[in-house]
């Protein structure tokens, strides 16, 4: 268990750090910020893909451990589902956190500045503490 509590805090850090990363080369103009920003189609659609990505994926994030083949796989092998389903978790979240920074240097629009933010809050609520672990799993931590 062990194991996949620092598996889990290492994805949740990692991806938070890529998104500080991002901030930092844009912000420091290590590379060009707003070289997409011309591309005013590219811009409506990756808007509507990133808002609709990100409206849908936070609530089934948040409420994945709670779905029941989730909960049957939790029951049969706790140590394997639990590194599945909390990275798919941690993925559902940070992945579009990061295409939305990313993509917020790149439009210079705020929408995606905002899901950006939006994303990292989000990642809170599921921020992989051991007590997180214990509880989704059912077991201690040291078994």
């Amino acid at each position: 268990m062990k194991s996949n509590y620092r598996l889990l805090q290492t994805h949740f850090w990692l991806s938070i750090a890529i998104c500080i990363a991002l901030v930092i080369v844009y912000e420091n103009d290590w590379l060009l910020p707003a070289a997409w920003s011309n591309n005013n189609i590219a811009e409506y659609y990756c808007a509507i893909v990133m808002e609709l990505l990100t409206i849908c994926l936070i609530p089934v994030s948040l409420r994945l451990f709670k779905f029941g083949f989730v909960k049957r796989d939790l029951a049969k092998d706790a140590f394997h589902a639990l590194h599945l389903w909390g990275n798919v978790r941690l993925l559902m979240l940070s992945l579009p956190m990061i295409v939305n920074t990313f993509l917020y240097y790149q439009f210079m629009n705020v929408a995606f500045g905002y899901m950006g933010i939006i994303g990292l809050l989000s990642m809170l609520f599921v921020y992989p503490s051991r007590q997180r672990c214990e509880s989704e799993t059912g077991k201690e931590a040291g078994e």
